[in-house]
């Protein structure tokens, strides 16, 4: 992805010199797999063009994330790139992985059941996130 950007895209530092911030936030799970990859893939972008990438999982979309997960519930389409591809993707580029504590204690998961590269995150250290991001999508 890095080479369809042109410099003018790369690399976008705040005030301070650090790169600034984007959010990608996804309810979206197994049940709307085109919603999820989607949500990967522009985090992936994100961070690719240079922002401090977060993705933001909560309801079903922190179904993804717990360890064995994709193996057991993905369904791939042919010429469809996989959630687990999207997620690869997202993870090389760097994008943090951060999962909603609440719709974890619903689903009765911890922090150990997530994948490697994914935390847990409580619901203030998004409204944090999102008052300091330079944008914010939704999926």
């Amino acid at each position: 992805m890095r080479a369809t950007l042109s410099a003018s895209e790369e690399a976008h530092p705040n005030a301070e010199g650090t790169r600034e911030l984007f959010i990608v936030v996804c309810a979206s799970g197994f049940e709307n797999s085109a919603r999820a990859r989607s949500a990967l893939m522009f985090a992936a972008l994100a961070a690719t063009g240079g922002y401090k990438t977060v993705l933001y999982c909560i309801q079903n979309a922190v179904d993804i994330m717990v360890r064995g997960s994709l193996e057991k519930n993905e369904r791939p389409q042919p010429g469809v790139p996989s959630l687990a591809q999207r997620l690869n993707e997202a993870l090389d580029a760097g994008v943090e992985i951060h999962c909603c504590t609440q719709s974890m204690a619903n689903k009765h998961l911890s922090e150990t059941d997530l994948i490697d590269g994914a935390r847990a995150a409580g619901a203030m250290s998004l409204i944090v996130l999102a008052a300091e991001a330079k944008g914010t999508i939704s999926f």
